[in-house]
């Protein structure tokens, strides 16, 4: 399937590893020019020579904290200066820690909120323009399949995320005129090294994959996959979801 994502600029936040990496390269292949970003150059220039090795495409790489308001900024405007304009936008972070409510102080969530919602925010503010004037574009969350269904231990990410949801889709009612998709995709068990350092903290963990129809993790790169659907042309008629790619896990209809 064609997708038309040739050409077409996309920044994929936190893509230094896990399944933002997987989300670069997927979209490296279908032809889009892919910007990544991480805190750390070293482990980010890694990455980009193993998807332009992999895709012979090139990648940018721009380095940077997305939760430091200040890092955030000069991230966005190193980009558009480089780009002049994103078509295509994946915002993603790393997860919080484990813990019930009373492990956690104000400045617990202060700090989840800033990694979790404050990166979207200020990354949709920094992009959202340029899409506005081109008639087009997508904006696309990895968020969790806590959204739908809350995971035990992990009430900073239920909670925090559920507000990410909430802002997407009330921003796809907002941005529908304009050509923009606004999609929220939730990745359930996959195997990354986020999954693992879970499994570790967290007891109850062990028996994930019997929770799970399918009877197994799911591989990066079927995440990424319908994330690359729904940037393309392909999905044009597609806003305002949110899209568990789970195995099944969750279990309301809705």
């Amino acid at each position: 399937m064609e997708l038309g994502l040739k050409n077409k600029v996309a920044f994929v936040a936190a893509s230094s590893k896990g399944l933002g990496k997987a989300v670069a390269l997927e979209l490296s292949r279908e032809g889009a020019k892919v910007v990544i970003n991480g805190r750390y150059k070293e482990s980010l220039e890694k990455t980009k020579q193993e998807i332009e090795q992999q895709t012979h495409q090139e990648v940018l790489a721009v380095a940077g904290d997305l939760s430091v308001a200040a890092e955030r900024e000069q991230v966005i405007e190193t980009i558009l200066d480089l780009c002049k304009t994103v078509d295509i936008l994946i915002t993603n972070t790393g997860g919080p820690p484990t813990g019930k409510f009373e492990t956690f102080k104000q400045e617990d969530w202060d700090k989840a909120y800033n990694l979790l919602l404050a990166t979207v925010v200020g990354l949709i503010n920094g992009f959202l323009p340029g899409m506005k004037e081109q008639q087009w574009g997508r904006i696309i969350a990895i968020t969790s399949m806590a959204v739908k269904q809350p995971v035990n231990n992990l009430i900073l990410s239920n909670s925090v995320r559920a507000s990410v949801a909430g802002l997407l889709k009330t921003l796809s009612n907002e941005v529908g005129s304009y050509g923009i998709t606004v999609n929220n995709v939730m990745p359930g068990y996959t195997e990354t090294e986020r999954l693992m350092q879970l499994m570790e903290n967290n007891p109850s963990f062990s028996s994930a994959k019997s929770e799970v129809p399918l009877a197994r993790f799911g591989r990066p790169e079927e995440f990424a996959a319908a994330v690359a659907f729904l940037a393309s042309e392909r999905a044009s008629y597609i806003t305002g979801i949110s899209l568990p790619v789970d195995g099944g896990w969750i279990k309301g209809i809705f």
